[in-house]
């Protein structure tokens, strides 16, 4: 997961920026929402279950917004159109 995606996370949600990593990388791991929520308390610095869904169901949305700008980004390179100014958007 980008560092700028662990902020964007925790600033929407009102939580630090530690217990979203830590949280996205359970999810990574295949560790379900309840395991993550009783289980895992430690790691996630206290995190409920409403609380990790809403960082997976954040991190879900953030990554398929990545692979659209991505395939935009090639289409647009692919039709000779992207631009420096563009591509740093």
């Amino acid at each position: 997961m980008e560092h700028t995606h662990r902020k964007r996370i925790a600033a929407e949600l009102g939580l630090k920026e530690s217990q979203v990593g830590a949280a996205a990388e359970l999810l990574a791991a295949d560790c379900t929402v309840p395991f993550i929520a009783r289980y895992r308390k430690e790691a996630t610095g206290g995190l409920d279950e409403v609380a990790v869904l809403g960082i997976r169901d954040l991190l879900e949305r953030l990554e398929v917004l990545d692979k659209r700008r991505q395939a935009i980004l090639k289409s647009m390179e692919e039709q000779g159109v992207l631009t420096e100014k563009l591509r740093a958007l």
